[in-house]
C-alpha cells in the first residue's frame, strides 16, 4: 500500500550499481526527491542515468543499498503490489515501445484501460494531453506511420495521460525541435502543477538552464545534486 504522508517519493540509500563483470555504473548514491517535486538529470552518455530510471522502476536491482518508492521498500516489495505501484507511476522510455500496428489514439488508451476508466474520460484525457504536445491531427494515425519525433511524443502523452504521482522521462527531447520540445515541457509543467513528480533525464541544456529545479548531475556513477550544472556553477564563481 502506497503511504501518502511519507516525506519522500524516491530515496535512494547509498546505492551501487555494478555491471558485470566490473563496469561501475553508479557508485554510494544517496538522495530524496519530495512528491511534487521536478528534478532534472544531468550527465555525460554512459553516466548511469539511465540505470537510475531501471531502478526507480524497479526494471533492475542494485548491487547495494536501499531504495523506496512512494513508502514502498523495492527490496521486500511483492509482485502484486509492484504491479499497483507501476500503474501509479509513467514512464517515458527512449526507445519509445509503441504497439506499431495501433492508432495513437489506441496506444495512449491502452495505459487508460488498465486503471478502469471509462470510455467519455479516456478519449477526454487523451485530447487533452494531445493537445498541449499539438498532436490532434495524428490521433487516429498508427504509430509506424510516424516520424521518430511525433512517436517519442505520442510515447510522452502515454506516459502522462493517466496523471501519475510520479513521471520517469528519459531524453523525452531528444529527437524533437525546439518548439516540439517546448510543447513537451508545458506537458511535464502542467502535471507538476497538478501534483506529480517529474524526474526528466536529459542532456539538452535548454529546457533546464532557466530552471530553479534541482540538476542531479551523475558523472563517472557519481552523483553532484545542485541547482546548476557544475560547470555553470564555475563559470558563475568567475564572473
Amino acid at each position: 500500500m502506497i503511504s501518502d504522508d511519507h516525506p519522500a517519493i524516491i530515496e535512494f540509500v547509498k546505492i551501487s550499481k555494478v555491471y558485470p563483470p566490473d563496469i561501475l555504473a553508479l557508485v554510494d548514491i544517496s538522495f530524496k526527491i519530495n512528491k511534487g517535486e521536478m528534478v532534472f538529470l544531468t550527465g555525460p552518455s554512459g553516466a548511469g542515468k539511465t540505470t537510475m530510471i531501471k531502478l526507480i522502476c524497479n526494471i533492475d536491482k542494485p548491487t547495494k543499498g536501499f531504495i523506496d518508492i512512494a513508502g514502498n521498500d523495492l527490496s521486500k516489495i511483492k509482485p502484486a503490489a509492484m504491479q499497483a505501484l507501476r500503474q501509479k507511476i509513467g514512464v517515458a522510455y527512449q526507445d519509445f515501445r509503441l504497439l506499431p500496428r495501433l492508432t495513437v489514439f489506441q496506444n495512449i488508451a491502452m495505459a487508460l484501460e488498465v486503471k478502469f476508466m471509462d470510455g467519455k474520460t479516456i478519449r477526454s484525457r487523451i485530447h487533452e494531453v494531445l493537445n498541449v504536445l499539438n498532436m490532434t491531427n495524428k490521433i487516429y494515425k498508427r504509430t509506424d506511420k510516424l516520424s521518430r519525433g511525433e512517436q517519442q511524443r505520442v510515447a510522452i502523452a502515454r506516459a502522462a495521460a493517466a496523471r501519475p504521482i510520479l513521471l520517469l522521462a528519459d531524453e523525452p527531447t531528444g529527437n524533437l525541435d525546439s518548439q516540439a520540445g517546448t510543447d513537451v515541457m508545458a506537458l511535464f509543467s502542467q502535471l507538476n502543477e497538478e501534483g506529480t513528480t517529474v524526474v526528466i533525464a536529459t542532456h539538452d541544456k535548454s529546457i533546464y538552464r532557466d530552471s530553479h529545479c534541482r540538476i542531479f548531475h551523475l558523472d563517472g556513477g557519481e552523483l553532484d545534486i545542485t541547482g546548476q550544472e557544475p560547470e555553470d556553477r564555475e563559470q558563475g564563481t568567475e564572473t
